[in-house]
């Protein structure tokens, strides 16, 4: 009987072990279990997205309010255009809002930052945020410095 005990502590140790790992990876890949609900689709275009992903998150002075749903090229432009569905109790955005790709951390993952505008319009669904500013990608920037060195 005390062996039998033992056993089935030892395998329900193993399997919250195993949910602990699920968890934790559900967690580090950036997925959510929970659904944060409907919201409303905003596009913007970049220059360079510099490594950005799908459900990369969308933040507000460091609050996620969204995250990205699809990049493709915009054929006229020759950018990349992506689109962003902020939450729908995210509705105070104003229609002069600028994105901004940043880095989490030094070599961390990529995300769009919105800084607020000033306009009384809002932005809607469907709307155009037009104020962008690209990645800064480490490649180039060392890429710069090195052939400034090698100029001088």
């Amino acid at each position: 009987m005390r062996i039998r005990t033992l056993e089935i502590s030892v395998g329900a140790l193993i399997l919250a072990g195993l949910l602990a790992l699920v968890v934790l990876a559900i967690n580090v890949s950036g997925l959510n279990v929970a659904d944060q609900g409907q919201g409303y689709k905003v596009v913007a275009r970049f220059d360079n997205i510099g490594g950005l992903t799908e459900r990369a998150k969308v933040s507000l002075s460091g609050v996620q309010i969204g995250q990205v749903s699809a990049i493709r090229i915009d054929k006229k432009r020759l950018m990349a255009e992506v689109e962003m569905t902020i939450f729908s109790d995210v509705n105070y955005l104003s229609s002069d809002s600028s994105a901004q790709i940043l880095t989490a951390g030094l070599l961390g993952e990529k995300y769009i930052g919105i800084t607020p505008g000033f306009e009384e319009e809002l932005l809607k669904d469907g709307s155009t945020i037009e104020d962008t500013q690209s990645a800064l990608v480490l490649e180039e920037i060392v890429g710069k410095f090195l052939f400034n060195k090698v100029s001088e």
